[in-house]
């Protein structure tokens, strides 16, 4: 024997009836943090930041890290 019962009913009510807790808002919340994280995360990867990124680069600074690293494969004298 096979009983099919089909209830009609919103997400809101299911819960509600079962006596779970209704975590709309606690999710807003989340997803909202999630999306702030996401746009300022987008916003040093425009091009005028990796720009400003790259043009802060000091030359000195690049000649100090080959001599820490022994000139990376370069004849030693």
């Amino acid at each position: 024997m096979k009983v099919t019962i089909n209830i009609d009913c919103t997400p809101l009510e299911a819960r509600e009836f079962l006596g779970l807790p209704n975590i709309q808002p606690m999710q807003e919340k989340a997803m909202k943090q999630l999306e702030e994280k996401l746009l300022s995360g987008v916003a040093g990867m425009s091009p005028d930041a990796i720009l400003r990124n790259w043009m802060s680069f000091n030359p000195e600074q690049f000649g100090d890290m080959f001599k820490m690293f022994g000139g990376l494969g370069g004849a030693k004298k």
